[in-house]
């Protein structure tokens, strides 16, 4: 079984919510496995883990550095911000 499961890193994701009416930034497992893969991506094209990674497969260390909030998934709509502040610069 992989630790932590999917249902703990929705807890954690969705616990960095900052208001709590809000709607949840994760909710499926869908979106928990775009985003740590798309970080696993991003290690093995050069990116630093943020965590201690010895050892470790990429995708094992992107769902570590998710589980302990050293990397946060962006909602639809701050991603769309995101991008759009990248181009106007």
């Amino acid at each position: 079984m992989i630790h932590p499961s999917y249902s703990e890193l929705m807890q954690v994701i969705n616990s960095e919510t900052e208001i709590e009416d809000a709607a949840p930034v994760v909710s499926s497992r869908y979106s928990i496995v775009l985003a740590t893969s798309k970080r696993a991506r991003q290690i093995i094209g050069g990116d630093k883990p943020l965590v201690d990674g010895r050892g470790k497969k990429p995708l094992s260390i992107a769902v570590e550095e998710v589980y302990k909030g050293k990397v946060t998934i962006l909602t639809e709509d701050q991603n769309q911000e995101e991008e759009q502040e990248q181009v106007e610069e």
